[in-house]
Parts: structure tokens; C-alpha cells; sequence
């Protein structure tokens, strides 16, 4: 035992533990500490790497005189190993304690965990999932990071290069304002740890609202703004294994912004509520014009005569690998970003001749019925709710006007509510051939949802084709059915479920048209 240090300014590495899951750079950086004359610690796997590659190594088990136990699941959990980390070097009681009961101090912990997000991704039953939750890593690292002050505790291969750069400029120590930085990083490490961990036993057990709650993630890039140049802002991962935007390999373009990344997902986890080869172009998170057709290159054309005007500019997501006659299309047009399952090679050396554009790929589409939860903040708060997963089949439909539809206005009665659900409330869209002709979002009132999708259709040209109409929740009052029937409908769908129901099916019935309630309404704020 050393002298009882009462300045804990600068702390000289003399004894370290390490116990990695992940092995990147472990054999360099210790033999980095070892040419310091710091003598290691080390357990299983990481113990073998390190003794093979020539340095010397004491085992966890002859430190502690206490054999590894239960497969591995008790090994450092041992008053020498966490009296090691917690001892506080300036108090006398500790110090007394550690020579009484001979506990040497351990200055430097490296440990990352078992990897148990990985074990979730790669499908492993529920057995191996638990097998793969970390003990004594989780908390050795608390131990260590609750006394900072004289021990410094290393959680990731990215910061092997700040401890050997501290320890070159200050003569093997390490200074205490980055063992505090490094104490912060691996709490927010064990937080995410059992955050990941409880979420998914929450799956597991089928509990919709749990006493308590916790949402993690870990940084993926920091962006250079929010919506806002004044607002700050970064990109974290959650551990989910859902395919999208997050995740998403970036083939060429500019970074991504704040506002290019919010719009993307909208538009991927639009075009994902379809089977058929579809294209959905997005401004402002809310669709410009989205479409089915044979192949991406007719679902994008129809896509982009919806509103051609808020298309310039926008984000264009395929449910399709993106080929080279839709890239030729595409290019045509400005865009900000483009995003598929996959791209082909001809199709990419397309766009690299206009090197902004954003391409991404995520290998896979998202699945529209998967259940997932969604988090907004409040002041104060959260706001947790489900998913809307919700779709309405045919058999779902409830024909209320003495007109029924057509087989043909189903099909684009069924297109138009799906893509209503992806709208900002209040939502009317305009469909024709699987296609939307006019779109009014996020509008207070639904009439001048419909007017906006009106006239956005009067812009294209596309008055004359007879559309159908959707809204994501029912009309309050038949001044909507007049608004909508004025501009050419032939069919509505919408939820039902309004006092006045009987007044709005009259003034469909007197106007000629079909209507269809789906009991289920789409509201997206």
C-alpha cells in the first residue's frame, strides 16, 4: 500500500484490470500499460489474448484466491476486486480497511459488456438472450466510476487513445478531469445496458404500460443543426433492429441534416405499407404525392404529378431496389435524398455525377405491422403510446350510402386511407389509379384540408380524373361531404363515428356518392 493520497488531482497508474467482450485494440493498448510497469489483471478470454501475446498477466482468480464459479457467472464479483475500485485513497478508514483485509488498489478498469443487444438482433432463443446480460461487468464499471476521483474506468476501444495520451503528457498519471469525463461516459453506458435489457423483458412479458419506463441510445453522429441553426442536435441509436433510416448505409451525398433524417423515415415507413412496388415523395415529413404502379419507374411518375411543385426539393423513398430508368427520372428533378432496400450499380454511378444527393440503403423494408413503441417529450414528461399499426381491409369496410362503390374505387379508397395515415391531421387525400391527385395536411380544419387538396389537384391538371377521397377521422358536419363532392369525388372513406353520421351520409346520398366507414381513424400529429 502507498501513502494515503490527499491530492487526487493526478492518479499514476500501478495496477489495472481488464475484462473485454470486445477485443479491438486490447493487445496494443496493453502493452502500451505494461511499458509503464503497470502490472495487469485480466479474466478468460481477454486473460488468453494478452498471455499470447507475450505480456505477463495475473489471473482475476489467483488475485482474488477465489476460483471462477457458475459458468463464469461469478468471477470478479469479490470484496479484493471492488474494494480495489472503491477504496478511497485520502480517507484513513478506507485505507485501514484495505490493509487490514489485503486489497491492493486497482487505478485502471477496462471492461465493455457481453454483448446483449447483438444477441437479441441475431434471433437467439430467450435462454441465450439471458445468458448474455453482463453482472460483474455493470458493476465494476459503477464501482469504478463512483470514485473517480482516484480510478479511472474505460468503457470503449475509442478511448484507449485519451488515457495513452494523458498518461505520455503527465508521466504515466491520468488527470482528473478526464477520469470525470470517462466516469460520466460509463454511466451512460450501464444505463443503456439496462435500459435495453428491460425493454425487452417488457416485450417479453407482454406489459403495455410498466410501472417504469426507460429509453436509451447511443450516439451515431452529432448533426450540425436541429430544424433550426440555432438549435443543436445528434443522431442516436436505440439498439431496435427495424430497418430505416437510422440504420441505413449512406452510399454518397452531403450529411445528413436533422430535418433530412426526420423526413426520411416518414417517407420509408410510408412506402413500407405496401406490397406492391411504390414511391412516396416527402416534404416536410407530410407526402407531396405517393403511388403503386408495375415497377418504381410508373409508381414515381404517377407519384410526381401529384404535386411536382413541393416534389423539388424533397425525399424520394422505394419499396424496390432503385434501378437506372427510375434514376434517370428521378435525376431529372431535384432532390435531397433517396432511399431503398438497395441500389443498383449502374443506377448509383447515375447519381454520383450529382454528388449532394443523399443516397441511402437499408437492405430490408420496415415491417408496417410490427408493434414498436413511439416517445415524444413534454414538458415535465413523456408522452409513450403504440404504434399505429391499424389497417383496414376490405372486410373492414361498412357501406353506408345507397350507392356502393366500385371495385375500382375500393382499390383506391383502401391506397388513399393508407396513405392517409401517414399525413399530418387534419388529413384529406385525393387518390385516383392507386395514386394520390391532391393532398391537404395538417390543416385545424378539415374543410380547408379539402381545399387545399382541391386546389393542389386543380394545379396538376388533374381535376378532370373522378378521384376518391379520404379522411383520417370522420366529418363533423356534411359542410365537408359539399366541400369534397364540389370538387369532382366520387367515393369517400373515412372512420364514421360522428353524431351527425346520418346528416353526412344524406348529403353523400343526395350528391350521388359512395361512402364507406372504416371504424378506425388515423389521426398523426
Amino acid at each position: 500500500m502507498t501513502d494515503i493520497i490527499r491530492d487526487p488531482k493526478e492518479i499514476k497508474i500501478k495496477r489495472a484490470l481488464l475484462s473485454v467482450s470486445d477485443k479491438t485494440d486490447i493487445v496494443t493498448f496493453a502493452t502500451k500499460l505494461a511499458e509503464y510497469g503497470i502490472e495487469l489483471l485480466s479474466t478468460g478470454g481477454t486473460a488468453k489474448a494478452l498471455t499470447e501475446a507475450g505480456l505477463t498477466v495475473k489471473d482475476v482468480s489467483d488475485h482474488t484466491g477465489s476460483p471462477e464459479m457458475m459458468n463464469g457467472r461469478v468471477k470478479t464479483l469479490h470484496p479484493k476486486i471492488h474494494g480495489g475500485l472503491l477504496g478511497r485513497r485520502d480517507k484513513d478508514d478506507h485505507v485501514q480497511a484495505m490493509k487490514e483485509h489485503n486489497i491492493e488498489e486497482i487505478d485502471l478498469l477496462v471492461v465493455n459488456l457481453y454483448p446483449f443487444v447483438e444477441t437479441i438482433k441475431s434471433g437467439a432463443n430467450f435462454a441465450t438472450c439471458i445468458e448474455n446480460i453482463d453482472i460483474g461487468g455493470p458493476a465494476m464499471i459503477r464501482s469504478a466510476a463512483k470514485n473517480f476521483d482516484f480510478c479511472t474506468v474505460v468503457t470503449n476501444p475509442e478511448e484507449y487513445s485519451l488515457i495513452l495520451k494523458d498518461m505520455e503528457i503527465h508521466d504515466g498519471g491520468i488527470t482528473h478531469p478526464l477520469r470525470k469525463k470517462l466516469a460520466a461516459h460509463a454511466y451512460a453506458l450501464t444505463a443503456t445496458y439496462d435500459s435495453n435489457i428491460s425493454r425487452w423483458f417488457a416485450e417479453h412479458i407482454d406489459e403495455a404500460t410498466p410501472q417504469r419506463v426507460s429509453f436509451s441510445g447511443s450516439l451515431k453522429q452529432s448533426l450540425r443543426y436541429g430544424e433550426n441553426p440555432h438549435q443543436d442536435a445528434a443522431l442516436y441509436l436505440t439498439g431496435s433492429d427495424r430497418p430505416g433510416v437510422a440504420t441505413a448505409s449512406q452510399l454518397q451525398g452531403k450529411e445528413l441534416s436533422y430535418n433530412n433524417l426526420n423526413d426520411t423515415d416518414a417517407a420509408y415507413e410510408l412506402v413500407a405499407e405496401f406490397d406492391a412496388p411504390a414511391v412516396a415523395i416527402i416534404k416536410h415529413a407530410n407526402p407531396c404525392g405517393v403511388a403503386i404502379g408495375e415497377d418504381t419507374l410508373s409508381a414515381y411518375l404517377s407519384a410526381l404529378k401529384c404535386d411536382p411543385v413541393s416534389a423539388f426539393g424533397g425525399i424520394i423513398a422505394l419499396n424496390r431496389p432503385l434501378d437506372v430508368p427510375t434514376s434517370e427520372e428521378i435525376l431529372k428533378t431535384f432532390c435531397e435524398v433517396v432511399i431503398a432496400p438497395s441500389v443498383e450499380a449502374h443506377a448509383l454511378e447515375l447519381f454520383a455525377k450529382k454528388k449532394n444527393i443523399r443516397v441511402l440503403t437499408t437492405g430490408d423494408m420496415p415491417d408496417p405491422k410490427r408493434p414498436r413503441r413511439l416517445v415524444k417529450s413534454i414538458a415535465g414528461g413523456l408522452l409513450v403510446q403504440s404504434a399505429d399499426i391499424g389497417h383496414v381491409t376490405l372486410d373492414d369496410l361498412k357501406i353506408v350510402t345507397d350507392r356502393e362503390p366500385t371495385a375500382q374505387e375500393l382499390n383506391d379508397l383502401l391506397f388513399a386511407f393508407r396513405v392517409g395515415k401517414h399525413v399530418k391531421s387534419n388529413t384529406i387525400v385525393y387518390a385516383k389509379n392507386k395514386a394520390t391527385v391532391g393532398i391537404g395536411a395538417g390543416q385545424m380544419s378539415r374543410i380547408d384540408a379539402a381545399k387545399i387538396a382541391a386546389s393542389k389537384m386543380k394545379e396538376a391538371g388533374l381535376e378532370a380524373c373522378a378521384p376518391v377521397v379520404a379522411s383520417d377521422a370522420f366529418f363533423p358536419f356534411a359542410d365537408g361531404i359539399i366541400t369534397i363532392a364540389d370538387a369532382g369525388i366520387t367515393a369517400i372513406i373515412q372512420p364514421g363515428g360522428s353524431i351527425r353520421d346520418d346528416e353526412v351520409i344524406d348529403a353523400a346520398n343526395e350528391r350521388g356518392l359512395a361512402m364507406v366507414f372504416t371504424g378506425m381513424r388515423h389521426f398523426r400529429h
